[in-house]
């Protein structure tokens, strides 16, 4: 064992000696913002403007992220001074947008300029004024006491209220209003009918329809908590087996990770959530790190409801953009969220008043023993000889959850010691319901838009499109895009009975419209290589990019909502590295036009051969509802993987270690 020099060794050996995977480090310059920073650029703000301390919203507070040439070079030499520590900071003042960057080490403002384009920032207003303001509104009252409901039961949320067309806008959310009585699953009980659009500039009720009363879905089955229901119960499963709470098996110093042959850095923010920088993996037989991805996170989530009747057609949500998904974040919860060997790590993000908040358990970090194999093969044909090798796959993942209304969003990054890195959406949590007349399917002789899952209770068709902002750097940052074309050829040959099979055709994209790929047009594979360096066979080293299942939108391209979420045309796009090219829905999303996305920074057409490129995944769902998805959802799932292609000399798994045991219940071993 002394020879040995896998690093996970020493991480093993770290884990055990330490009472806690998280250690102290200084300061890195990709770090999210602290709890004293979000307090330091809230007392710039002020200071800035001393006559406005509680008229300015906080829509967006986060690290303003140095150049990437900046961060590379410090990597390159940390003993030298680390970029400039600063923060970007967006926020509405007297009826404008304001794109302030603050200097946290001379405690000033940078720059301070106004945005005049199309579109919002993040919306951000307070629930409870909106909610009062409706509550005193008489037509609402009105129209509650009509419908035989008691108003002290209402209660209500918002939403963008999107673009369609209008030369003009103004800041404003339409308000939809939930019955709470008898069950907490409120999205299931909608108060279908009432269209509210209220000012959020100046806190006023602008538009109020009351259009059609079907009635309110019943609260009996829409319970989900446990401790509400009634029997039979499901078997007991049991999520906590076989594992130690003192060996997480991996280390966290500050923000930077490390296990088996895996280093990254954890980020959070506001917008995105969750962030993995500077992945690199250990080469045993180089004896080094070796770059893998430079910056890996969630984009923009565009959800695009199929009704396209009054009240529920501008349904189209940006779920990051609008919303935020870091803001969104779910406390995680041990044994269930995630498994016993769990570490859980706190974030801070800045409140609507720039106070920074805290968010607990936001992100855990837990080894995942699936029970799957990571290679195997068992050889009989040697006369006398009959060998067994098998080694059980094993993967860290680290893993958030954001609740954004009804949907909850499980994100999970996973590493794997063969160099793969999985990435996985689950969608659960409850269904958006239309209010309807029907109590079954016999009785609707139009189209419903959706499924009938329960009496009066439409659940609407729809998509989740997730856009993955992914920045490899393949042992380098100088990488090509290749597409693989597998072609079926005709057999020449007449003296052998084959009369095909395919090839493949290898082809650089030269510019960024060449990338774009629709993955079900013709058969392929893509990767991102390094057209610099080279395997001793002479291959490039690379990393393909394996998608799950796919979706495009259905939508006409002269749909507002389609303008505006362009960017899910292709399954993926390839851009040249751009520091202000990171939403691809655009910085400004809320009542945006569609003229600063991802597909129109790509009209450009820019080289991207052997350049620092990005790549764009769009992972879609397509969800037409069942009965089964009442009343909370079993997790759907989709993922991609990132996978080495030429990258190592031979399989960087031959010579893990696996664990040999010696007696087991139930189980005969060979002699």
């Amino acid at each position: 064992m002394a020879n040995l020099k896998l690093p996970s060794l020493l991480f093993f050996l770290y884990s055990i000696l330490t009472t806690s995977a998280i250690s102290k480090s200084k300061h890195q310059p990709l770090d999210p913002l602290t709890p004293a920073e979000f307090t330091q650029i809230q007392a710039i703000i002020h200071e800035s403007y001393p006559k406005t301390k509680h008229n300015i919203s906080f829509h967006y507070v986060g690290l303003d992220e140095p150049d990437k040439p900046a961060i590379l070079s410090w990597l390159s030499n940390p003993t030298t001074k680390p970029p400039p520590r600063r923060a970007l900071v967006i926020t509405r003042l007297n009826k404008q947008t304001h794109e302030i960057i603050v200097d946290l080490s001379s405690k000033s403002t940078v720059s301070d300029k106004v945005y005049t384009g199309f579109g919002y920032p993040i919306i951000l207003i307070p629930e409870d004024a909106v909610f009062d303001l409706v509550m005193a509104y008489e037509p609402f009252k009105t129209s509650i006491k009509q419908r035989g409901l008691n108003i002290s039961d209402v209660v209500c949320s918002y939403y963008g209220v999107g673009w369609f067309g209008e030369k003009n806008s103004k800041p404003a959310v339409k308000v939809p209003c939930y019955y709470a009585d008898g069950s907490v699953n409120i999205y299931l009980r909608p108060i279908e009918g009432i269209t509210i659009v209220v000012d959020t500039e100046e806190m006023k009720i602008t538009e109020y329809r009351d259009r059609i009363r079907p009635p309110v879905p019943k609260a009996e089955g829409t319970e989900y908590q446990t401790s509400k229901l009634k029997q039979p119960f499901g078997p007991l499963l049991n999520g906590a087996a076989a594992m130690k709470l003192d060996d997480p098996g991996f280390s966290i110093d500050g923000h930077t990770v490390r296990w088996a042959n895996w280093e990254f850095h954890l980020g959070f923010d506001y917008r995105a959530g969750m962030i993995i920088s500077l992945a690199s993996i250990f080469d045993n037989e180089k004896q080094q790190y070796r770059q893998v991805m430079y910056r890996g996170y969630i984009s923009e989530v565009f959800v695009p409801y199929m009704d396209p009747s009054e009240g529920w057609y501008d349904e189209t949500y940006f779920d990051s953009g609008e919303y935020a998904l870091g803001q969104s974040a779910a406390p995680l919860e041990p044994l269930t969220d995630c498994p016993i060997n769990a570490a859980f790590i706190d974030v801070h993000i800045a409140g609507p008043d720039g106070t920074p908040v805290k968010i607990s358990n936001a992100i855990c970090i837990f080894e995942r023993h699936s029970g799957d194999i990571m290679w195997r093969h068992t050889e009989t044909e040697v006369p006398g000889e009959e060998v067994r090798e098998v080694r059980a796959d094993v993967g860290l993942v680290v893993r958030t959850v954001a609740t954004i209304g009804n949907y909850d969003y499980v994100v999970d990054w996973e590493f794997k010691p063969s160099g793969s890195i999985k990435v996985g959406v689950g969608l659960t949590g409850v269904l958006e319901v239309k209010g309807v007349d029907y109590t079954h399917t016999s009785q609707i002789k139009e189209d419903a838009h959706g499924t009938l899952v329960a009496d009066n209770s439409i659940a609407v068709n729809h998509d989740h499109f997730v856009a993955f902002y992914i920045d490899l750097d393949i042992d380098g940052a100088a990488n090509s895009f290749i597409k693989t074309n597998f072609v079926t050829r005709r057999v020449t040959d007449k003296s052998v009975p084959r009369k095909s099979y395919w090839a493949v055709e290898k082809e650089t994209a030269k510019t960024e419209l060449d990338a774009r790929i629709k993955f079900d047009s013709k058969p392929m594979e893509v990767a991102v290589v390094n057209p610099n360096k080279y395997t001793k066979p002479g291959n490039n080293v690379g990393y393909r990019l394996i998608p799950g299942s796919t979706a495009g939108p259905l939508l006409e391209k002269d749909d507002y909502p389609q303008i505006r979420a362009a960017f899910t045309d292709y399954n993926l796009w390839v851009t040249p590295y751009n520091k202000s090219e990171k939403w691809a829905g655009g910085l400004y999303v809320d009542q945006s036009r569609g003229d600063d996305t991802l597909a129109t920074w790509t009209l450009r057409n820019r080289e991207i051969e052997n350049k620092d490129i990005v790549l764009w995944y769009i992972m879609g769902f397509r969800h037409a509802p069942s009965q089964e998805d009442f009343p909370v959802m079993p997790t759907l799932r989709n993922g991609f993987e990132l996978r080495p292609t030429n990258f190592f000399e031979f399989n960087p798994v031959l010579k893990v270690i696996t664990n040999k045991i010696v007696n087991w219940p139930n189980c005969t071993f060979p002699k």
